[in-house]
């Protein structure tokens, strides 16, 4: 175990450089892919650096084509590292709309493809969750975390509603991922860190949320839960 601080020495340059990098290359490829690749990069050696050992299982149940919405738990500081690895295929982040206004960052974000909410009033919610569902049944394959913030102690949270009616109004599969491990890496509120720790990713078996079998509502977000809660370890 060490201090995170001395982490963030090092990976909050490395988080600038490649966000510049992306900004940069992006007005060379517009499709954002130049910009997913920096991801890919930052987060590899972001999970380096911490000496994460990562393990994904389930990757047949992640559709190569159709866009998809991942949902899951939300354990710890590493859970977006984690994802933009364990994911086989490339998608897209929901955001806050206050992390586009970050220098460097925000439009690197922005380039990338990555879709801001903005929950500021339920009136601009709703139009950014409209403009989300757009994005996606055009082909983006994007990440929710139900819970909207990490857990504690590892439980699962209440979930909210903002991540199920995107699902529905966007007519995509949801695909359920549960994350064992960050929470011992770098829970939440503190900067201890624990090197050279496992982190697993398990992906389930894709629901549908249009066609004769899809479920509405509380049906819906009973049986993601149900699905993601299945893979948490004791």
């Amino acid at each position: 175990m060490f201090n995170g601080l001395i982490y963030l020495m090092f990976f909050v340059p490395l988080t600038g450089i490649c966000s510049l990098f992306a900004l940069v290359g992006s007005l060379v490829d517009s499709s954002g892919g130049f910009a997913h690749r920096c991801a890919l990069f930052w987060s590899r050696v972001g999970l380096m650096m911490a000496g994460v050992r990562l393990e994904v299982v389930g990757t047949e149940n992640v559709p190569a084509c159709e866009p998809v919405i991942f949902m899951g738990n939300h354990q710890g500081n590493f859970d977006i590292l984690v994802l933009s690895r364990a994911i086989p295929r490339r998608f897209s982040w929901l955001a806050k709309e206050e992390l586009f206004r970050i220098p460097l960052f925000g439009p690197a974000m922005r380039r990338a493809g990555y879709i801001p909410i903005d929950r500021s009033d339920g009136r601009k919610a709703l139009r950014s969750l409209d403009a989300a569902a757009k994005r996606i049944k055009a082909g983006a394959s994007v990440i929710v975390f139900p819970e909207g913030t990490r857990t504690a102690d590892g439980s699962l949270l209440p979930f909210k509603k903002g991540g199920f009616v995107l699902a529905e109004r966007a007519g995509v599969p949801i695909v359920p991922f549960t994350i064992n491990g960050s929470l011992r890496v770098n829970p939440r509120n503190t900067v201890k860190l624990v090197r050279g720790a496992g982190i697993l990713v398990r992906f389930g078996a894709p629901i549908p949320t249009s066609g004769a079998d899809a479920l509405k509502g509380a049906p819906l977000m009973e049986r993601v839960r149900s699905a993601i809660e299945a893979g948490l370890e004791g």
